[in-house]
């Protein structure tokens, strides 16, 4: 991610020539030009892409021209060979083009002292090929934003690893893991940590040395066993408080270290932890990285109605469709419980309802947090079009 604006130190392209394989003339030279009535050209010699050599253009001559080449001092067009019977020493030309035809104009792309990157681009292929082409060698950028994950909870099993009696398989650590990894950060799994003071400590100040950015779920409740809460509790800047919204009401939040590393503490069910890496996470790592956060939301039609709780901002699962307009259609999808993770892996997005909202009514419209990208979406339901189309009335079952 550029951290400022990358400016081109040369015209795009550096100097005119021609966008293909042809001839360069002067369109005076060729009026009347038709296949009826072809004009007869000589040919002065061949410019080849890379030819050093300044060129000048004769009237009343053609030279025969490849692309990318410098286009002669005097020629205003190319014609393609295709409009030519292609002779290397004089020429057929069955029309007269326009000026400027399949000319490529010195600095048409971006001029020198133009941006060619802002500030906060995500430097990838495209981009290495434009700073290059623009002679930038060098740009600052904030490097890949490294996320370390941890799980706790003495009841959590690798997966992968035999489940014995009150254990569960730590499903939140490759959650997370894919959901940072998915938003376009470096992420780091640890694994899962015990409810151990000394041990969570000794881990999370470890991290605190190389990682940008620290996730922990599980352990940010009342419970006597809610280590994560009693570790960071008085450490840095760290709160934790409950939040005005369902899932996902206890939450952590705090800076720590000499580095000013932030430590995002989720709860431990599923969706709960999936419903705070959108809310809270994935906007604030966005930051971090210098991107302008990314706007995921947009608005749907309720076919199925469902309860929301009264007194908080409530994020339900739903399921996408189209309406008879083509607009987004939801539907609730799964229970309510934030334990329950089958649900979740069929939803495409979250519906939001205000706390003064105790039930959202069909017909209404709700604000919706997409959790697939829009074109996955879009390409789902363009299918699933195709596919009633093809199964309807008169059509082959």
């Amino acid at each position: 991610m550029t951290t400022a604006d990358a400016r081109s130190q040369v015209d795009l392209p550096r100097f005119d020539n021609s966008s293909m394989d042809g001839y360069a003339v002067r369109r005076e030279d060729l009026r009347g030009a038709s296949p009826e009535n072809p004009v007869l050209l000589p040919v002065s010699g061949d410019v080849a892409a890379g030819d050093p050599l300044p060129r000048e253009h004769v009237p009343g001559q053609a030279w025969r021209i490849m692309t990318g080449a410098p286009i002669p001092v005097g020629a205003d067009a190319v014609v393609r060979v295709e409009d030519t019977d292609g002779h290397v020493r004089e020429a057929q030309f069955r029309v007269q083009p326009e000026e400027g035809a399949n000319i490529r104009r010195a600095g048409e792309d971006v001029r020198a002292g133009e941006v060619v990157l802002p500030a906060g681009t995500r430097v990838g292929a495209p981009q290495l090929a434009a700073l290059v082409s623009a002679g930038v060698e060098q740009v600052e950028v904030v490097g890949p934003v490294r996320v370390v994950v941890l799980s706790t909870g003495d009841e959590l099993v690798p997966v992968g690893e035999p489940v014995g009696p009150g254990q569960i398989v730590d499903s939140n650590g490759p959650m997370l893991e894919a959901l940072v990894r998915e938003a376009g950060f470096f992420p780091v799994h640890v694994g899962s940590l015990p409810d151990d003071e000394s041990a969570t400590k000794k881990e999370i100040k470890h991290h605190l040395d190389h990682a940008d950015a620290i996730i922990t779920t599980g352990g940010v409740s009342k419970g006597a066993y809610d280590i994560v809460k009693k570790v960071l509790s008085g450490e840095g800047t760290t709160e934790f408080v409950e939040v005005a919204m369902q899932p996902g009401k206890p939450q952590g939040f705090g800076v720590l270290g000499k580095r000013k590393v932030p430590v995002f503490t989720l709860p431990g069910n599923p969706v709960s932890a999936l419903v705070s890496f959108e809310v809270f996470v994935r906007p604030a790592l966005e930051r971090r990285a210098g991107r302008r956060v990314s706007d995921s939301n947009t608005t749907g039609l309720v076919t199925t109605g469902w309860r929301s709780a009264s007194d908080r901002r409530t994020y339900t699962r739903v399921r996408i469709s189209r309406d008879v307009t083509g607009e987004y259609a939801v539907e609730p999808v799964g229970g309510a419980g934030s334990h329950l993770v089958a649900g979740l892996a069929m939803a495409d997005a979250l519906a939001v309802s205000g706390a003064d909202e105790e039930e959202v009514t069909a017909g209404s419209q709700v604000e919706l947090v997409l959790l697939r990208p829009r074109r996955e979406i879009d390409g789902r339901l363009s299918a699933e079009e195709s596919d009633a189309g093809t199964t309807g009335d008169g059509g082959e079952a």
